[in-house]
């Protein structure tokens, strides 16, 4: 599980270095995501870390009810950003947070398996916002490699969920960061 946490931290710094390298004309900028521009990708982002600490912590959905609605961004989404990613790396680090059960939208999962989904949504969502926002594409290699293990096998159902969009196919020589994001519905 330190390795997980490990990966959850560089993809959630990989996060944070795209959204600090915003240009201050960039946060209405359109990304990859349909219908987000930057303001709207990071405020998902900052919105799911806030979901992190009630989850681990056994609340359900109803019971969070719509407090991370709308806008949390505010004047400052640099801060905004910081204040949820550091609650979030909080919650998830301690002790026996990764072996208990979170009570999501779609029913129960193992808290280890809704750590590497935030994982791999940063990771993807950095190359979305360093995209948008006219920023550095090139994700660590490390996260690259590890979200692309995790989410190959994964590939049939994240389709099917709508969560990502329809895969692009890659050349089989394709580098790794070409491959994850042709499977997660991205054009490099």
């Amino acid at each position: 599980m330190t390795e997980l946490l490990d990966l959850y931290d560089r993809a959630s710094a990989e996060f944070g270095r795209r959204v600090a390298a915003v240009p201050g004309d960039g946060w209405t900028r359109p990304t990859p995501c349909a219908e987000w521009d930057v303001r709207t990708l990071v405020n998902h982002i900052v919105n799911e870390s806030w979901w992190v600490r009630p989850l681990v912590e056994g609340r359900t959905v109803a019971e969070v009810g719509d407090r991370f609605d709308g806008d949390l961004l505010g004047d400052d989404p640099g801060a905004a950003w910081k204040a949820a990613s550091t609650d979030a790396l909080d919650a998830l680090h301690e002790p026996g947070a990764l072996d208990r059960i979170v009570h999501l939208s779609f029913g129960d999962y193992p808290a280890e398996g809704y750590a590497w989904q935030l994982t791999s949504d940063l990771v993807i969502h950095a190359w979305d916002l360093a995209s948008g926002s006219g920023g550095d594409t090139a994700l660590d290699p490390v996260l690259v490699e590890a979200v692309l293990a995790y989410t190959q096998p994964r590939s049939a159902q994240l389709g099917a969920s709508g969560v990502f969009g329809p895969r692009v196919e890659t050349d089989a020589d394709a580098d790794a960061q070409t491959r994850l994001l042709g499977l997660v519905g991205r054009r490099a």
